[in-house]
């Protein structure tokens, strides 16, 4: 059984192949997006790659909402179909999730150097086989995982990154940057992905927007502003995962992801100020453990386990 996998991001495409149910290293590629106008073109070239094989199956996660067979990047220009990658690949079953959700399907493969623990939570607390992915990246989303019995895994779609922002965010935002400046937040994703933080550091020092990658280097250098900056931002994360944790229970794990949940990792004290701002209903974050993922392989690892 050979599967082509997918992890297809605003940034960058990551495709490798499965044979009997294991990944071969030597087929993992990343392709840039900004090089190519279409994800199908991905597809072509790296099908060449790999001498053109035989495809039993693909599993691409897609960072956009998937509906119907289809899907679209939120940002960026492309789409997807599960009827076109069908044709280009030959393939006999095709499937698109969502890039959270193949993250879901892969929590309980992750140990070792894949996973750190960022927080731990008491060992006799209560269980109730319910975990949430809270992805940060070029995006913002999350993936409620569930424990059936008998070890079956079920992981949820979602569009958490396009609601309107917690009302207690905003209005410590507006309390902060004062009421036009705040206007910029209106969504969760606006406020927590990447873009998020460079527009709160410009509108904390009044410079030009940044990119986050310089922004979190200048925070490792010890720029006093940029600093400052995360601090705030992490602590906002903790108050936007205490109400995830109340509105999904996982008791068994939160888990962070994408390169935004990396930089504010060494910042837990900041981010437990806001996760355990408010004393109503505290034991749930209070006991809710908290991870980072940081196995790159992840989301295939998810797309693969989708697959069976």
């Amino acid at each position: 059984m050979v599967t082509l996998l997918g992890d297809v991001g605003g940034t960058n495409a990551r495709l490798a192949i499965a044979r009997d149910g294991v990944i071969d290293n030597t087929t993992v590629t990343r392709f840039r997006g900004d090089d190519f106008s279409s994800f199908d073109d991905v597809m072509r070239q790296y099908l060449d790659q790999q001498g053109n094989p035989r495809i039993n199956s693909v599993c691409i996660a897609v960072a956009g909402p998937v509906s119907g067979g289809t899907a679209e990047l939120t940002n960026r220009d492309w789409n997807f179909s599960e009827d076109r990658l069908a044709r280009l690949t030959n393939a006999d079953r095709v499937r698109l999730i969502n890039d959270l959700t193949a993250l879901g399907y892969a929590t309980p493969a992750l140990r070792g150097d894949g996973l750190a623990i960022l927080r731990k939570a008491p060992e006799d607390r209560a269980r109730n086989g319910q975990s949430l992915v809270v992805g940060l990246g070029t995006g913002f989303n999350v993936c409620a995982v569930r424990l059936l019995p008998g070890g079956i895994i079920t992981a949820l779609e979602a569009e958490e990154g396009h609601t309107n922002l917690p009302a207690n965010i905003y209005q410590r935002l507006v309390d902060l940057l004062g009421y036009d400046a705040a206007q910029g937040f209106f969504s969760t994703e606006e406020t927590f992905a990447g873009r998020g933080l460079a527009r709160l550091h410009a509108a904390r020092t009044g410079g030009d927007i940044l990119r986050s990658e310089d922004i979190a280097r200048a925070a490792g250098n010890g720029d006093t502003g940029a600093v400052a900056t995360y601090d705030l931002f992490t602590e906002l994360v903790g108050l936007l995962c205490r109400e995830l944790a109340l509105r999904f229970m996982p008791l068994e794990g939160l888990f962070l992801a994408g390169s935004v949940g990396r930089s504010i990792a060494d910042r837990m004290d900041r981010f437990e100020t806001g996760f355990l701002a408010d004393n109503y209903m505290r034991q749930i974050p209070e006991t809710t453990p908290i991870y980072l993922i940081r196995d790159d392989m992840a989301a295939l690892h998810g797309c693969l386990a989708a697959t069976g």
